[in-house]
């Protein structure tokens, strides 16, 4: 048995078995003084009284909790380093042409220190998103591992993202009515150049640049998820009808704050959620329904529900997802609150959100599945617990940061060793 620390964990993908600890496998279940045998970046075998093969490398993780990678449904890690500043922020494209045709991929940067901050928080994977400027369309988001190094994408142009609501109605010209119309608009000009495969048909003037429209045609023929930011119950529903001219559409909504209003409409449409856990405040006239039961409410209506985080806001560090699970869980122990089992919590930051958007091989800990491992030293949706190894596709990832590494300098440092901007 080899001493427990991140030391002890190896540098490649090789064989590794975790005994002792406690298992939350992200998928609905816990086990006790279980195993998780790691081969080759997978995992090869999890539960209690499981066998290590010989020859593996055995680490005792006694008195630990062994979760998922945790996996952020939606968020701008790679893409926007200093949010104030413009040339560290690529989320928006405000004088660009372009608006579909928009691709997050070339902006990734997996140096920037946030990766490294939501790391060592216990994030492994996470989708990340564009934000909408002066038209409806965002424009492509992408799905990224946070792994140690510039190699950090999973999959490029993983979806589509379009800002209806109170936003889209600014950005089209003033109402919901205009920002609809645009939305039909540049779907049927998709449709249509994929029903003549980029011929002219000299029908009319497309309203969207060329390369926008093209952006589209896999978002109309569903091979390409749109995700829609919406909040208002009236908007969903809205949402949820295109599917009667749009038949093919693979819809997301991100936000649905008012979501719980209409949760079995959602839930028979069987499309999936992302949103945030905390937001309960009347801060704007479409959400004046939020509570902080709203994903307590969809998820007991049968709705696929994943937690995400939105730029601007206190909700924006993706390594908070698990504060934010934790407070669905003590939802339930309020007075008329409608909360969530700490399994079901935990699936909301592990496996549904890598389900939404396609990463199936990840998010929960099974046979198969690929070895994104968090070990913490407590209970991860208590704030006190943290991380003390993460391992990404198997191999073990440093869990320090600028933050740490800043703190851990000038912590002990006595006056004499101070830089002269701190000597007194």
């Amino acid at each position: 048995m080899l001493g427990w620390g991140c030391s002890a964990l190896p540098a490649t993908a090789a064989p590794v078995a975790f005994t002792g600890g406690t298992v939350m496998t992200g998928a609905g279940t816990t086990i006790e003084n279980a195993t998780v045998v790691v081969d080759n970046g997978r995992i090869i075998a999890v539960g209690s009284g499981v066998a290590v093969p010989a020859g593996t490398q055995t680490i005792d993780a006694t008195g630990k909790i062994i979760t998922p990678g945790l996996v952020v449904g939606m968020s701008d890690l790679g893409i926007d380093e200093v949010g104030g500043v413009r040339e560290a922020n690529d989320t928006r494209a405000n004088k660009s042409p372009f608006s579909a045709a928009l691709d997050v991929v070339p902006a990734l940067n997996g140096r920037e220190t946030g990766i490294a901050v939501a790391r060592a928080g216990g994030v492994t994977r996470a989708v990340v998103a564009p934000e909408a400027s002066r038209d409806i369309f965002a424009g492509q988001g992408a799905l990224i591992r946070l792994s140690d190094g510039p190699d950090i994408l999973t999959r490029g142009k993983a979806f589509q993202l379009v800002e209806l609501g109170e936003n889209g109605a600014e950005a089209a010209g003033g109402s919901r009515t205009a920002s609809f119309a645009a939305f039909r608009n540049a779907l049927d000009e998709a449709r249509e150049y994929a029903a003549h495969r980029g011929r002219e048909t000299g029908n009319h003037e497309n309203l969207y640049p060329r390369a926008d429209t093209a952006a589209l045609v896999p978002v109309v023929e569903g091979q390409q998820p749109l995700v829609v930011h919406v909040e208002r119950a009236s908007d969903i529903l809205a949402v949820l009808a295109l599917r009667t001219d749009f038949p093919k559409l693979r819809l997301i909504l991100f936000g649905a704050r008012e979501g719980w209003t209409i949760a079995d409409r959602i839930a028979a449409a069987h499309v999936p959620v992302i949103t945030s856990a905390i937001d309960d405040l009347p801060d704007a006239f479409e959400t004046l329904a939020s509570t902080k039961s709203n994903v307590g409410r969809l998820v007991a209506a049968g709705v696929l529900v994943g937690l995400g985080t939105s730029g601007g806001e206190s909700t924006n560090q993706p390594r908070n997802v698990t504060q934010f699970a934790g407070n669905l869980v003590a939802q339930g122990r309020l007075p008329g609150g409608v909360g969530l089992t700490r399994d079901q919590a935990l699936s909301l930051i592990t496996r549904n959100p890598a389900e939404i958007f396609g990463m199936t091989d990840t998010g929960t800990i099974a046979p198969g599945k690929r070895a994104d491992l968090v070990v913490w030293d407590g209970d991860p949706l208590e704030l006190q617990s943290a991380p003390v190894a993460v391992l990404i596709d198997g191999v073990a990832q440093p869990i320090t940061s600028r933050q740490t590494e800043l703190r851990d300098r000038y912590l002990h440092l006595q006056h004499d060793a101070l830089p002269l901007a701190y000597r007194p």
